[in-house]
């Protein structure tokens, strides 16, 4: 099995059971060794999501706020948008598997391992929004991810701007939806929050391997990481190193972020 040009057709796949079953396939290839290292391949130009052909794409100011956690049309919309996410991060983890050319193994294993775990999210949140009526399509999206990962086709860069950044402000936003879910307990939301706490807590290990291969290519190019990481995400998301932030101290501790670099983000004077 060639290991990229298989793994490109499967991230350019559009429908997601297609995608899935392909990168199963491949998965489960790559798992026992079954593939080889072509060096002569190129990675492809990204031009639009590969989800472009089935979904509705807005500007994210055109979408209604997240706010009904109770009747049946709000509770499909929360879901839908956490899908949509969990969707545009199995594309997000398979273009770093692809993309990065002669890293270590390991390298490849992280990611494919991200790739997987955003499949098992995607598809536990699909089983919800079909009991309640939904289908993945039912309400527009917007393409942040995709975007975010079109500005970042530089390694150092797409390791800080993607896991370190997007991902690490899930850990922040995670926690406070399960809080509002909490206040509006039905059996729907109950499921729901245990989806969200398996989410939360294999996010955190993604973020991990983020704060690994940003601070193994730091290394390797002799960059200091805490200065590299705000001056790279305030180049790729502006404002973000400036406003007040509430972030998930404990999740991202664990992550990899130092105490320092909590303390600039959220401007407190201490990182407890």
């Amino acid at each position: 099995m060639d290991y990229f040009k298989t793994l490109e057709e499967i991230l350019l796949t559009s429908e997601p059971k297609d995608k899935i079953e392909k990168f199963r396939k491949f998965y489960n290839n790559f798992l026992n060794n079954n593939f080889i290292f072509n060096d002569s391949y190129e990675p492809y130009t990204l031009e639009k999501p590969s989800y472009y052909s089935f979904l509705e794409i807005v500007k994210p100011t055109n979408l209604p706020p997240i706010k009904n956690f109770k009747s049946i049309e709000g509770k499909k919309y929360l879901v839908h948008t956490i899908l949509h996410i969990e969707y545009s991060a199995i594309d997000l983890a398979l273009d770093a598997a692809v993309r990065y050319k002669n890293m270590p193994i390991g390298f490849y294993k992280d990611w494919l391992e991200v790739a997987d775990d955003e499949i098992r999210h995607f598809l536990m949140l699909e089983k919800l929004l079909h009991e309640v009526g939904g289908v993945y399509g039912d309400f527009p999206v917007h393409k942040n991810l995709f975007e975010a990962m079109e500005a970042t086709p530089e390694f150092l860069r797409r390791m800080a701007a993607v896991p370190r950044y997007l991902e690490a402000n899930g850990l922040d936003q995670n926690p406070k939806i399960m809080e509002k879910l909490n206040s509006n307990r039905d059996p729907f939301n109950n499921k729901l929050i245990e989806v969200l706490k398996i989410i939360l807590e294999e996010e955190v290990d993604h973020v991990k391997k983020g704060d690994t291969w940003f601070k193994y290519e730091c290394d390797r190019l002799n960059l200091e990481p805490e200065s590299n990481y705000l001056k790279i995400i305030e180049e790729v998301f502006p404002g973000s190193t400036t406003r007040k932030m509430d972030l998930n101290f404990a999740a991202r501790k664990e992550a990899g972020f130092s105490c320092n670099e909590l303390k600039k983000l959220s401007k407190k004077e201490d990182c407890n």
